[in-house]
């Protein structure tokens, strides 16, 4: 049952195995890898936690998980090649059962195993098992080991350069996948395709074409289950710093000389490198921040940020974040990238629009204005996953009328499948060993070092108008101001009208 060129037996070691994380994202991912025989024959799933998983537990965790899957026939078969270790993380001894457990396995299987450490834990947790790991020599081959770590990749830049120092200390460079989800989605990695492989696109692909572009990931929901661990982030920290950042390095970047993962990686931070910082005396020409309170989204009142479960009543977090880049170089020098998040806004949206130039001379009339309808390129990701290209034709039975028209690619209508989840994607690729899809420590390292001056700024000066939008709305009117400052307009419309798609 060798699959996708599994040469050799996978160990992959699950830290965290209790957690929300493992239970909503990760199994899910790993049992569909294992229904479409995606999986190598020999595969072994180690599930570590310092809570124990009884057997009631595990079977209403399955109840729920295979009434969620649309084939859950083959659950109790995956289920029952899970080894469990119960231990602190921090614990050596723990370390010591994994190794055994694994040269067991190997011995069993006559032949090394690759071995994949996902650590679906807090962040504070990343250096001490990295330092575990490497103490009872588990970091050792590094063809064959790999280390996950989730965001968020610390709080700031000098907590991210403690982790990423932890974990150079036990791993090389390439066998540390930091993982992006957002960088697993079919519409993300299809932006390279749309602009490299199409020679209608590349060469209208800059300064002289394009107008701005702007990047909106909108959620409708709230801060859920983890309003302990929001209330310490923020959106700035949750979304812009690695989500948004990734998407803006895709649209940005400049061609690679081949479609490999160390190239793409050194071409996205390019782009890093060309950013225009954000200084201190410029946040708030160039940042904004909101928080919700509360409103209504779908015909449903809801709560404001400060009422909901373990947030302060006076939080200054941000739900909400808005920011205006550069990129000085030849290709974008001058042209405004904007990018927002938000929760409990109007609608779930995350989408790039790009918005070309007026053309030089207008030979229409003025009614026939372009303003109201731009000439633009829209990417969107969710909640439709489609490309459109919105631009004028000549009405029927007019002379001079101009009529706005839009050409739709769609990808469920096009290959009638559903596109696979991004946790399955990439984790086809950590199996794998292709780094493509993960970020390097150097890109992330210069997406802190961009935005630690606002958040310095925010810091050191609360904002006094929080909650400064309600719950269903587009959010602050300041993100507005954000970009009618340069004339011009958010290109995404957060309306309830828009539907999803299904296959």
């Amino acid at each position: 049952m060798q699959q996708n060129g599994h040469q050799h037996g996978i160990v992959f070691v699950l830290f965290g195995f209790a957690g929300d994380l493992a239970w909503r994202l990760i199994m899910p991912a790993l049992y569909q890898l294992y229904s479409n025989q995606d999986l190598p024959e020999r595969f072994l799933l180690v599930g570590i936690d310092r809570l124990e998983l009884s057997n009631e537990e595990l079977a209403k965790r399955s109840e729920k998980f295979q009434g969620n899957r649309r084939s859950g026939e083959r659950w109790p078969e995956f289920i029952r090649g899970i080894r469990s270790l119960r231990g602190d993380l921090s614990d050596p001894a723990i370390y010591q059962k994994l190794h055994e457990l694994i040269k067991t396995q190997e011995h069993e299987w006559k032949e090394p195993a690759q071995r994949v450490y996902y650590m679906a834990t807090p962040p504070f947790l990343f250096s001490a098992i990295a330092k575990e790991l490497g103490a009872a020599g588990l970091h050792r081959y590094p063809q064959r080991s790999r280390i996950v770590v989730e965001k968020p990749l610390g709080h700031d830049i000098e907590s991210y350069r403690a982790i990423n120092e932890a974990l150079k200390k036990n791993f090389q460079e390439n066998q540390i996948f930091r993982i992006d989800h957002f960088l697993g989605k079919e519409t993300v990695q299809n932006i390279l395709a749309l602009r490299f492989a199409n020679p209608i696109f590349e060469p209208i692909w800059d300064r002289r074409y394009i107008d701005h572009v702007a990047i909106t990931v909108a959620e409708t929901l709230g801060v859920e289950h983890r309003g302990g661990y929001y209330d310490r982030a923020g959106a700035l920290r949750d979304m812009v710093q690695n989500h948004l950042m990734q998407l803006f390095c895709l649209v940005a970047m400049e061609p690679p000389a081949a479609y490999e993962a160390d190239d793409i990686r050194s071409r996205k931070m390019d782009v890093m490198h060309a950013l225009r910082p954000i200084s201190s005396d410029q946040v708030f020409q160039r940042a904004i921040r909101g928080q919700y309170g509360a409103g209504w989204i779908k015909g449903r009142e809801v709560k404001g940020y400060r009422d909901e479960p373990g947030i302060a009543p006076d939080s200054s977090t941000e739900t909400f974040a808005a920011l205006k880049l550069y990129v000085d170089n030849w290709r974008w020098q001058d042209v405004p990238f904007y990018l927002r998040t938000g929760k409990r806004m109007a609608a779930d949206v995350s989408e790039i629009s790009i918005r070309f130039r007026p053309v030089p001379h207008r030979a229409f009339p003025a009614s026939a204005s372009e303003d109201s309808i731009p000439v633009s390129l829209v990417l969107r990701l969710q909640p439709k996953e489609e490309i459109c290209l919105n631009f004028y034709v000549k009405e029927p039975g007019s002379r001079r009328r101009l009529h706005p028209v839009q050409m739709n690619f769609n990808y469920c209508e096009t290959f009638k499948i559903e596109t696979p989840p991004a946790y399955e994607t990439l984790l086809r690729d950590v199996m794998a060993g292709d780094p493509g899809l993960f970020m390097r420590a150097d890109q992330v390292e210069a997406s802190w070092r961009l935005l630690m001056p606002v958040l310095d700024v925010w810091a050191e000066n609360r904002p006094a108008n929080f909650p400064n939008y309600a719950a269903g709305s587009t959010g602050p009117e300041s993100a507005d101001t954000l970009t009618a400052m340069d004339g011009h307009s958010w290109l995404t419309p957060l309306t309830t009208g828009m539907g999803q798609t299904s296959c």
